[in-house]
């Protein structure tokens, strides 16, 4: 579904943000890109909708290199949903906001009053139909944001930071969602510094630093490495360092689910007291 060829991008400033990232994602993937600010993660996905061009390597989506079509074709593959809301918010009222590309996209009237309901109901904004989308929270906008990007059910969903703002609740609402969307074959990307989050989805990871990428895999493998973490300054998952000290037990490693930790601390305490 996506294709990186030894991609490097420099701002105009002269700040190379992107040194050689080479990367494919599949469709149906889920994948998660960490790292510190300024490690190029938003630069990179920013390719992937076309915002950004490479300044030298190729970026291909389902085939079709980035720099061959425009913003506007690839927003229909490509859903991107901006970390801070208020950069893609500015209609009068939640409805109409999620409408707008709906009707730019050519979807009938009929087919746009459906998605729109849908695309409320799924985020828990039906209530706010009418309101101006500036009266909501951050957290709600962020919502309204991603409701607006799903209603047209592109193939590549990406979020940048979608836990911030949220809270738990919402966190797993969110979770949740993303699991659907992968089981419909959906290609996700998330952007995202929350460690937590990624440990309790386990989905593909890819580290960056400085522009370059240092580590990529299952994040059962990534998280739990702690030499591999150092390179992009992540700290690993309160979890996976729970089971680093367990470990001269004889307990896993490798521990990143809490379901799964819980478990098998039940079964330790079971045999303990048998």
């Amino acid at each position: 579904m996506i294709e990186v060829e030894d991609v490097y991008f420099t701002y105009p400033n002269g700040i190379e943000a992107l040194k050689g990232i080479s990367l494919t994602i599949k469709n149906g993937e889920f994948v998660a890109i960490m790292g510190q600010n300024g490690a190029g993660k938003t630069t990179l996905v920013k390719h992937f909708n076309g915002l950004l061009k490479p300044t030298k390597g190729k970026v291909s989506i389902d085939g079709v290199e980035t720099t061959k079509v425009s913003v506007a074709t690839l927003a229909r593959k490509v859903g991107f949903v901006f970390q801070n809301p208020d950069h893609q918010l500015f209609s009068e009222t939640v409805e109409d906001e999620i409408a707008f590309a709906l009707k730019n996209f050519g979807f009938k009237e009929t087919v746009i009053k459906k998605r729109v309901s849908w695309a409320l109901n799924l985020l828990g904004l039906t209530k706010y139909r009418k309101t101006s989308p500036f009266m909501l929270s951050g957290g709600e906008r962020k919502r309204v944001a991603l409701a607006s990007v799903l209603a047209w059910d592109p193939k590549i969903l990406i979020l940048d930071e979608p836990t911030i703002g949220q809270d738990y609740q919402q966190k797993e609402k969110l979770r949740q969602f993303i699991l659907q969307l992968k089981a419909q074959r959906k290609t996700i990307i998330i952007v995202t510094h929350d460690v937590e989050f990624v440990a309790e989805c386990n989905p593909r990871v890819i580290l960056m630093r400085e522009g370059k990428i240092v580590a990529d895999g299952e994040a059962s493998k990534i998280l739990t490495t702690p030499e591999v973490l150092n390179q992009a300054f992540i700290v690993p998952p309160q979890i996976a360092q729970i089971f680093f000290q367990l470990s001269d037990l004889g307990f896993p490693r490798n521990i990143i689910d809490i379901y799964e930790a819980r478990e098998i601390l039940l079964k330790a305490i079971r045999r303990k007291t048998m």
